[in-house]
């Protein structure tokens, strides 16, 4: 979402269904709705196309997760991401370099050897190697303290705002209409059904919405009466300069006991790392208080990278849960309420399965993974679902 003007229309709108945010996750289910022939399909986004958490995602896509239906998700968005120029047809820039992930902690390597087990079962090509193996994978690591790593060939990066693009003009295509710097300011509802939203461009008649507003879902739950449980978290990222002897291919590299990461981007890298110091909250400034610690484990992990000049970077919002795995489903007290957010950090990685499965269970179908372990009422009861691959 963002903020922007609108004018009143002067009647009423109709859509059978409102997708709620414009980013990868609002574009794909927009998508895949028109493709079913789900004929008025209104996505609102109240700045512009992918100007939220998408524009600012670190375009990585990957299937290594610890949580069979993350790596279902994932490997079904793989899938997509591959044939992303003939459907929706668009090029996004895909770099299958893989994912690395340096395991420094006995507990995590028996935690990945674990997740690359169950991966496996599931048909992802992921396997742990050894610190030697893990150095010649991405030749700027330092083995100093490393136990293990896992690998995974199939993944890598592929360009976000391409990938809304894609989907916003598969949409169109489709018959689907897609208004931008259209602010949601309200959801109607009588007797537990919607009946409208409403915007700054006026009112829109409909009986189903599906929220993909990313860090701002939570806002708009309320509107409906839906708690989810989601808190906007700053990420922040920085380029460096050129390297002109960058061994390449660069899988996407993570140092999993810091959170540092960093993958190929142009003739340098992009650089990246939680700060646990950041609290929840829409800031989206850019701070340096974090680069010490960056740079410390800069200078542990990679530290030939301290020579290298940075040129910029930006912040970015996280979409978080309190177990740090997504909302997907539909509210049980306010029909036709669909939600899909909450992905703390994996939402563009996720975006084609989940624009798939929130199609499928508004049309009533059995999606091609059960996502009732995410449905948000898990946070009411015992049933938190943490996903412990996360970055």
């Amino acid at each position: 979402m963002g903020t922007g003007p609108g004018t009143e229309t002067a009647a009423d709108a109709e859509a059978d269904v409102v997708v709620i945010g414009g980013g990868v996750m609002g574009t794909s289910v927009a998508f895949h709705l028109a493709e079913a022939g789900v004929r008025r399909v209104v996505l609102v986004e109240r700045d512009e196309l992918g100007s939220g958490s998408t524009s600012r995602a670190a375009g990585g896509v990957r299937a290594q997760f610890s949580d069979e239906v993350n790596i279902r998700l994932g490997a079904r968005s793989l899938e997509a991401f591959t044939r992303f120029p003939e459907r929706p047809g668009q090029e996004i820039d895909l770099h299958r370099v893989g994912y690395l992930f340096l395991l420094s902690r006995p507990e995590d390597v028996a935690a990945f050897e674990a997740g690359v087990a169950l991966q496996n079962e599931l048909g992802v090509p992921s396997r742990m190697v050894s610190v030697a193996e893990a150095c010649r994978l991405s030749p700027l690591v330092s083995p100093d303290g490393l136990l293990a790593a896992a690998f995974s060939p199939d993944d890598g990066h592929c360009t976000p705002e391409s990938v809304v693009l894609g989907y916003a003009t598969g949409a169109r295509r489709h018959g689907a209409e897609i208004r931008t710097r259209c602010e949601v300011v309200g959801i109607e509802a009588r007797g537990g059904e919607i009946t409208a939203v409403r915007t700054s461009r006026g009112r829109i008649r409909t009986s189903a919405v599906v929220c993909a507003a990313g860090a701002w879902s939570a806002a708009v739950g309320r509107m409906a009466g839906v708690d989810l449980p989601v808190e906007p978290l700053r990420r922040q990222i920085v380029f460096t300069e050129p390297i002109p002897d960058l061994p390449r291919p660069v899988p996407m590299t993570i140092d999993f006991a810091t959170s540092f990461y960093f993958h190929a981007e142009g003739e340098g890298l992009m650089l990246g790392m939680s700060d646990p110091d950041e609290r929840p909250g829409f800031r989206l400034d850019r701070s340096d208080a974090w680069l010490p610690r960056l740079t410390e484990a800069i200078g542990t992990r990679a530290p030939r990278l301290l020579d290298v000049g940075l040129t910029g970077g930006w912040a970015g919002l996280y979409e978080v849960t309190p177990d740090h795995n997504a909302l997907i489903g539909e509210d049980p007290s306010v029909s036709r309420f669909l939600y899909a957010t909450g992905f703390s950090g994996h939402g563009f990685l996720q975006g084609p399965a989940v624009g798939e499965v929130v199609r499928d269970l508004y049309l009533g179908r059995e999606p091609f993974t059960d996502v009732a372990p995410l449905h948000a009422a898990r946070f009411a009861g015992d049933a938190l679902r943490p996903e412990i691959n996360r970055v």
